[in-house]
């Protein structure tokens, strides 16, 4: 295909969706459903091994829900990247038809093939799932009290340079371009949903995060979006800052207890939010959801760790990640009280008693040994 002919696909493509994006119904409610069938995918590497631990525990403080047939869990097996690669495909078409008979998902990590490795140019699973799915927010709170941290970030999942990242052109040998999308009704509606956040949880402060005053016409409409949305919200005080200096600000310790709220395109996100996880721990420490009208998933942060299974290090991975996703599934479909107590436990396990300690080998605890340390302390509650 000449490459003006990829071009005009493209936006083709882009504009299709849209249209799609006017035409989008509203949000789930949870509480009318008959059944909130959870589906669980394990992944790649660590991922199948550190989201059963997440599942087992779910499954244990939903046990009275799933006994009365009000909750359901699925296990979908067919993320992996053998199967993907073998296929030629992101998602294997049954697997998404799987996907979408369930209302959230639990998700370890998948592996996303990089240029000339074995697996071919397979898009990642993550951008996929989340262009399929419509998965337009990626929220990734990070809360360190005794550093005077309580951040919330809102990463545009479904836009910017990561929506387009299968589908760059090669002009020349010498020329490669990839795709930077930015819409209005994209960066609409994860700023609208940044400042309800905001406003339902009693924060007085929006950070909007680009590079606008070099990527001009990209950037500059997300931050005139944002700012556009703003003016709904008179009770918040916004401000902006370009992404190099808001890396850098972050570890300021004068300054970064002044953000509350964050929103950002979606490479910014990803860089900004892995940073900001390590306050918390690092990023195995850290859960994220990415939520959409229909459908929602709830997934670790960090990536599958191949060296960790090669190396038959596997049963020794951090599952805490994946198990603070799980705590913000609970609270996502209405299990305020269990996610609650989750947390607390997480909490409890990894700050305040800390009687079992991961270090990813032998010389510490094993995924499958701190699952069931916390799922005994949050049995207990004994922070009460």
């Amino acid at each position: 295909m000449d490459y003006r002919e990829a071009f005009e696909k493209i936006v083709q493509q882009q504009l299709e969706r849209i249209e799609k994006m006017k035409a989008a119904d509203d949000f789930i409610d949870y509480s009318k459903l008959d059944k909130i069938i959870i589906g669980v995918i394990g992944g790649d590497g660590i991922g199948p091994a550190i989201t059963a631990h997440a599942h087992k525990i779910l499954e244990s403080l939903l046990a009275e829900q799933v006994a009365a047939g009000k909750v359901e869990f699925r296990v979908i097996d067919g993320l992996t990247i053998e199967r993907r690669a073998a296929l030629g495909k992101a998602i294997p078409d049954d697997t998404l038809e799987e996907i979408k008979q369930c209302h959230v998902l639990l998700k370890g990590p998948t592996t996303t093939p990089r240029k000339g490795d074995k697996w071919g140019n397979v898009e990642s699973a993550n951008v996929a799932m989340r262009k399929a799915l419509d998965l337009f927010a990626n929220v990734r709170p990070v809360k360190v009290p005794e550093l005077g941290i309580d951040w919330t970030f809102f990463r545009e999942n479904t836009e910017c340079l990561y929506a387009m990242g299968s589908q760059g052109l090669n002009i020349t040998d010498d020329l490669a371009i990839d795709f930077r999308v930015i819409t209005t009704q994209g960066t609409e509606r994860i700023a609208r949903m940044a400042f309800d956040y905001a406003r339902a949880n009693g924060k007085n402060r929006v950070t909007i995060v680009t590079k606008a005053n070099v990527v001009k016409t990209t950037d500059g409409k997300f931050l005139e979006i944002c700012k556009q949305v703003a003016k709904d919200y008179p009770e918040i005080e916004v401000d902006d800052w370009y992404i190099d200096i808001m890396t850098a600000k972050l570890i300021d310790e004068k300054r970064r207890g002044q953000f509350q709220v964050l929103i950002l395109p979606n490479l910014y996100g990803d860089i900004l939010t892995d940073e900001a996880a390590e306050f918390q721990g690092g990023v195995g420490t850290a859960g994220s959801s990415n939520l959409g009208k229909r459908w929602s998933m709830f997934e670790a942060i960090h990536g599958s760790a191949p060296r960790m299974v090669e190396e038959g290090r596997d049963i020794y991975a951090d599952p805490c990640s994946v198990i603070r996703a799980g705590a913000m599934l609970l609270s996502h479909i209405g299990f305020q009280k269990q996610a609650d107590d989750l947390y607390a436990a997480l909490d409890y396990c990894t700050i305040t008693e800390k009687k079992l300690v991961i270090t990813g080998r032998p010389d510490g605890a094993t995924g499958a040994e701190f699952a069931d340390y916390i799922l005994d302390v949050a049995g207990r509650r004994p922070w009460l």
